[in-house]
């Protein structure tokens, strides 16, 4: 089988946990769960917003070269009402946030025609700011040499190693399972 590659690089990037919601401390996931890889494929390939579940991306690898500890600012929804000033204040906290410093992502696909069609579009891996730029050149590449790339990959599904990893927007808020598979040396420390 070959797979068509288009690599992904950019200068940061933060995977919220399903389970974080407001923890003061919170690392970046370190792969990307179902429904991530479907909006991620449903912003490259619109046709796609119609049916659900992932029809073109067959797999993808993660890696980054390490985490920094950032500090981002957070207001609270309601506001409190200062009578002493006649103020309406949101009241404010510091939530350190663990993010993926020069993440890669390598996607890839079953057809050619669909990795060409991508390589010159952007993504972001879960917020808007953390903007992924594709490298110009599809790679084809053998399953057994994807399978050697460098990286963090979800494999989708039940497994006996497989745990949950959050509930599927895009499929009536599903449970989604799936079994972490390392290889390599996903985290550079250049």
């Amino acid at each position: 089988m070959t797979y068509y590659i288009v690599k992904y690089s950019g200068a940061f990037g933060f995977i919220k946990p399903w389970t974080a919601v407001r923890d003061g401390k919170t690392f970046s996931q370190q792969f990307l769960t179902a429904s991530t890889v479907e909006g991620i494929e449903k912003k490259l390939f619109p046709e796609t917003l119609l049916h659900p579940g992932i029809t073109k991306i067959a797999r993808y690898k993660l890696s980054y070269s390490s985490i920094s500890v950032q500090q981002e600012v957070t207001q609270t929804r309601g506001w409190e009402y200062k009578k002493q000033q006649a103020l309406m204040v949101r009241n404010r906290s510091i939530l350190e946030r663990g993010i993926m410093i020069e993440p890669l992502l390598h996607l890839a696909f079953l057809n050619l025609d669909d990795a060409n069609r991508i390589n010159d579009q952007h993504i972001c891996l879960c917020r808007n700011e953390d903007i992924l730029l594709p490298d110009p050149e599809v790679i084809p590449m053998t399953e057994e040499e994807f399978n050697l790339l460098d990286g963090f990959e979800l494999r989708f599904g039940e497994a006996d190693e497989g745990f949950l990893t959050g509930f599927n927007r895009f499929n009536n808020v599903v449970p989604m399972y799936g079994k972490l598979e390392i290889s390599g040396n996903p985290v550079k420390n250049s």
